[in-house]
């Protein structure tokens, strides 16, 4: 028995409906990703604070700095003996061996709202020729900030994630062992203020401009906390009125730094690093018809010593040594690869790959392709 058609009806609404979905990736907006707030803005003034300071690390086994290549480790040792009361003759200065003293910068980051006392840690590193830091100890070192401040003091035992050994000219080395961190190492003598209890209005700083993320902050903290709580003054700045008292405003920003934002998928774009060829591609790059003809040009020079003697019976001719060069060329043929439309990442991707290039050769048929128009994206060159 023949099957029963469908009503002509039916099938015009089945056949509109599927092309309906078949070109529904063409006109659909992009998804939009949920993110918290804290994750795409910080408090302006809420921030770490970098320290810096001078010291010096002592008990090395034999590996500390060489003084007669380093004066200013000699120099800062004399002062520090000077301090406790220690005086070493002038005439002796110049004759301390001190292989077990090395000269170190020592760094930090002070972080947002540490009081006096706390515990943070610091980083050591050799400003001389010492060829290990491994189990010295950094003696008290004052940590400044930009304006000249003591912030904090470091002093402790410093580990350093390295080994190494050498003997009769031959050396092992694993790692760095030119510089070592001390955990907890220093603590904090004099705190930083924040902006967070002072005035009526605290500002939200977006990591990146973007006139939709400031408007997607301003609404997600208006439908929350109540309209004209937050109000977007631009692209990459929020300002938002705070509550008067301060337990009251710990509680406000704890509230609205874990809204959900619906944000948009981000611009089309791709970050190439020039140095070591990584090429990185976001999803919403999109590549138009084209074609691309690629090929390698190699260049060689190689160089023959050749020698120039005079005959046995000439009359002062010398030898002359000369060198020989040989320059060759070479042009691999590039055939001509058309590349269809590609509207989504797969598609882009796998279109690059059939150019059989290279990553550094990529970096090239990329610009090239922008330049045609044929690449809908922004490259970042970093």
């Amino acid at each position: 028995m023949a099957p029963h058609p469908l009503p002509e009806r039916l099938l015009r609404a089945l056949i509109a409906v599927a092309a309906l979905v078949a070109s529904a990736a063409l006109w659909w907006p992009a998804p939009a990703h949920a993110v918290r707030l804290k994750e795409v803005a910080g408090i302006q003034g809420v921030r770490n604070n970098q320290l810096v300071g001078y010291g010096l690390v002592v008990g090395l086994d034999g590996t500390g700095d060489q003084t007669t290549s380093t004066p200013f480790t000699t120099q800062s040792l004399n002062a520090m003996l000077q301090q406790m009361g220690v005086t070493v003759p002038a005439a002796q200065l110049s004759n301390m061996q001190l292989k077990n003293v090395a000269a170190v910068m020592v760094t930090a980051q002070l972080p947002p709202f540490a009081q006096p006392g706390q515990a943070i840690d610091v980083d050591v590193s050799s400003l001389g020729n010492a060829k290990s830091l491994r189990g010295g100890t950094l003696i008290a070192t004052p940590l400044k900030g930009a304006d000249g401040q003591v912030y904090a003091l470091a002093q402790g035992n410093l580990i350093v994630g390295g080994a190494g050994a050498s003997a009769a000219g031959s050396k092992v080395q694993i790692n760095h062992l030119s510089a070592g961190r001390v955990p907890e190492g220093a603590t904090v003598e004099r705190t930083v203020p924040t902006p967070l209890n002072q005035g009526d209005f605290l500002q939200l700083d977006l990591d990146a401009n973007d006139f939709n993320t400031a408007r997607e902050v301003e609404r997600a903290v208006n439908a929350t906390m109540g309209s004209g709580t937050a109000q977007a003054m631009d692209g990459r700045t929020v300002r938002v009125r705070m509550p008067p008292s301060g337990p009251a405003r710990v509680a406000f920003m704890a509230d609205i730094e874990n809204l959900d934002l619906k944000l948009a998928t981000p611009a089309a774009k791709i970050v190439i690093n020039a140095r070591t060829g990584s090429v990185v591609i976001n999803q919403d790059v999109s590549l138009a018809a084209c074609a691309v003809a690629h090929g390698s040009l190699s260049v060689t020079i190689n160089s023959t010593p050749v020698v120039s003697q005079p005959s046995a019976l000439s009359q002062g001719g010398t030898t002359v040594a000369k060198d020989k060069a040989d320059i060759t060329i070479k042009q691999e043929p590039g055939s001509l690869i058309q590349l269809p439309n590609g509207t989504r990442l797969a598609d882009v991707v796998k279109a690059l790959n059939s150019l059989g290039a290279t990553p550094q050769d990529l970096l090239a048929i990329l610009q090239a392709m922008k330049a045609a128009g044929s690449l809908t994206a922004e490259i970042e060159v970093i």
